[in-house]
């Protein structure tokens, strides 16, 4: 660790990190479309191995300073741990730097420096999921910003990644004022129409979205979607995400037209830019057969997504056995089976299935969401001996997962009791319900919700088991 020599401005401060190798660039967490008065620590370069971040040098040529710079190569360094899967190093390079800021705090320096570095020790944090650390840190920051004016550099970048991260931790009320802020300070600097404000007018609008205020959230969106059409054009993929937050949030107030021309601009954009055969076309091809499905087309949401799935199987834009992809072929097969092409939507869980066991194993407790799917779509079909048969073997996955007293094992039991119901298999039936009632019982108490959804599952299972066999003695 090489301390700097003190400059007149700073004496006496230091700040040390351990030394790992040399780091590549990364993305930050503002677009690096942003001028870079607003792209925080997106604008800033390397770190001097020979300085501390505490180390104020003149700003360089391209009006950026040293400190800037050293942030930037801070955040560059953690963020190649965390991707070469080296967590532990790099938890641990970010404990040293929070000590090293810890102990300039204490000693009375609580400005915009100490704020920069805890905002990236907390952004750290937050890729490696340790979000007790993340919550200490910005209330850390908080206390420093909160007596700093607005004209300080770096400030409004550090509000936006505040904004962040705290919308990410659901604290949505901290979220709001800090990107309001954030907001107040770029308009005051580049004026309402700069396309700067876009990251923390799109972090108010996912705020407000999420706190049930959607009539000023959708009028967020609709200004972010004016500031990028007024400085990018109205065709700029940078439309995307408003466009889809937009969209989505339509889509649950019911305004489904709305959201449809959303995601029809978004298909138009992917397409315009990227050809029809790219996979973003199929994604953009998926949000708008949503909905299309709203809307009640079932027929046009069902050809899109098959369009959509075909598209993205083609241009290999996902492997097959990626969660969207699974979550895509699950989302088509329900609609297929409320419209009443069963058949097709089988084909579709049966490949899921497939796919799944080629990559995990036919013994994989990720299958049975599968098995169970099959299941409901076979007994839909009044097919019960397949479903019985797919019930089981989801069942002794599910007992050799996670032990035979589990209480997720009692879903695929209970179903397993209606379906031998339906093959007069009655005493089995009576008997699956009732064990499934006894791991209820013993896992949550006998007065629990679940025991009373069981005994009511139960007792509408068939006349026969009203006779008093359900009565669980203490």
């Amino acid at each position: 660790m090489v301390p700097a020599t003190p400059t007149p401005t700073v004496s006496s401060r230091k700040f040390m990190f351990k030394p790992y190798s040399a780091v590549n660039s990364l993305e930050t967490h503002v677009s690096t479309h942003q001028d870079k008065v607003a792209s925080g620590v997106s604008s800033q370069n390397g770190f001097h191995r020979s300085k501390t971040l505490f180390d104020k040098a003149s700003d360089s040529s391209d009006g950026t300073s040293d400190f800037e710079r050293q942030l930037q190569e801070l955040f560059n360094e953690v963020k190649t741990l965390i991707t070469t899967g080296s967590e532990k190093e790099a938890v641990d390079l970010l404990q040293a730097n929070y000590e090293a800021v810890k102990e300039q705090m204490n000693d009375g320096s609580k400005g915009i420096e100490e704020a920069a570095i805890l905002d990236v020790i907390a952004l750290g944090y937050m890729a490696v999921g340790e979000f007790k650390s993340v919550r200490s840190l910005l209330d850390a920051i908080s206390e420093v910003i909160d007596d700093l004016n607005n004209d300080e550099p770096l400030l409004d970048s550090i509000l936006v990644h505040m904004g962040s991260m705290y919308s990410n931790l659901g604290e949505f009320e901290k979220s709001l004022p800090v990107n309001e802020r954030a907001t107040d300070i770029l308009e005051n600097r580049h004026g309402k129409n700069s396309a700067v404000l876009v990251t923390p007018l799109l972090g108010i609008a996912k705020v407000l979205s999420s706190t049930g205020k959607a009539a000023k959230a959708v009028d967020i969106y609709h200004r972010v979607i004016r500031i990028l059409e007024l400085n990018r054009g109205v065709e700029t993929e940078d439309l995307v995400v408003p466009l889809f937050g937009l969209g989505s949030l339509l889509i649950k107030e019911g305004k489904v037209t709305g959201a449809e021309n959303s995601f029809i601009r978004i298909l138009n954009i992917y397409t315009k830019l990227y050809g029809q055969n790219d996979g973003r076309v199929g994604l953009a091809m998926c949000s708008l057969a949503h909905a299309k499905c709203a809307k009640g087309n079932a027929n046009e949401a069902i050809d899109l997504y098959k369009k959509a799935l075909q598209i993205i199987k083609d241009s290999s834009y996902m492997l097959l056995d990626d969660s969207m992809m699974e979550n895509m072929r699950i989302d088509l097969a329900e609609l297929l089976h409320a419209v009443g092409r069963g058949r097709e939507g089988r084909e579709l869980l049966e490949e899921c299935l497939l796919i799944s066991e080629k990559r995990k194993g036919k013994e994989d407790p990720s299958l049975v969401t599968h098995y169970l799917n099959l299941a409901a779509s076979y007994s839909q079909s009044k097919d019960f001996v397949t479903a019985e048969r797919l019930l089981r073997t989801s069942l002794e996955i599910m007992k050799r997962a996670d032990g035979p007293e589990n209480p997720s094992i009692t879903f695929p039991m209970l179903h397993l009791a209606v379906t031998l119901y339906h093959l007069k298999q009655d005493e089995e039936a009576e008997k699956i319900a009732l064990e499934a009632l006894h791991i209820r019982k013993k896992a949550f108490g006998k007065d629990s919700l679940p025991v009373e959804a069981s005994l009511g599952f139960s007792a509408n299972l068939s006349c026969f088991v009203v006779k008093g066999s359900l009565q669980i003695e203490d």
